[in-house]
């Protein structure tokens, strides 16, 4: 496979693609809720969320959805255009020191001439350490044939 980063024309409907890993720390969480002002004490609050049916505090369900998207970046490095769409399904929680990696897969692909590439839609399971899915995404992207500049935009008569 080509070195990152990918270009549209890289991306192959079934083709699959596996993350590194990252642990999430206390301070992911903890700078997470001060980013957004989600300070529901779930994330938080040790003592309330040991009450709670996690027994401890987890992520911001955003929070693994932000990570996910965040370590397949290096591979859309420069060729992205736009997120267009995302659709997220958190079946787990991700808990303080928990190792969570993505498999994506192409799941669509469609040429757009405007923009000199085109959408690439992934479907996503995100993993903990254990192996079990924690969160399922699908996620579609603008992704150019080259380095996304305006000059990917071709322009159109009126």
């Amino acid at each position: 496979m080509k070195l990152p980063p990918l270009t549209y024309d890289d991306f192959q409907v079934g083709m699959k693609i596996r993350s590194q890993g990252i642990t999430v720390t206390e301070a992911h969480i903890v700078q997470f809720a001060q980013l957004t002002g989600d300070y529901n004490p779930l994330h938080v609050d040790e003592e309330f969320a040991r009450q709670t049916i996690f027994e401890g505090r987890v992520a911001h369900g955003l929070l693994t959805l932000s990570l996910a998207t965040g370590l397949l970046a290096p591979l859309l490095a420069g060729t992205t255009i736009a997120l267009l769409e995302v659709n997220a399904q958190f079946q787990k929680p991700v808990k303080i020191g928990d190792t969570i990696h993505v498999e994506s897969e192409v799941i669509e692909k469609k040429e757009s001439r405007k923009y000199n590439g085109g959408t690439v839609t992934f479907k996503q399971e995100v993993k903990n350490q254990r192996g079990e899915t924690v969160a399922t995404i699908t996620i579609k992207v603008l992704i150019a044939r080259g380095p996304a500049t305006k000059n990917n935009v071709i322009k159109t008569q009126p």
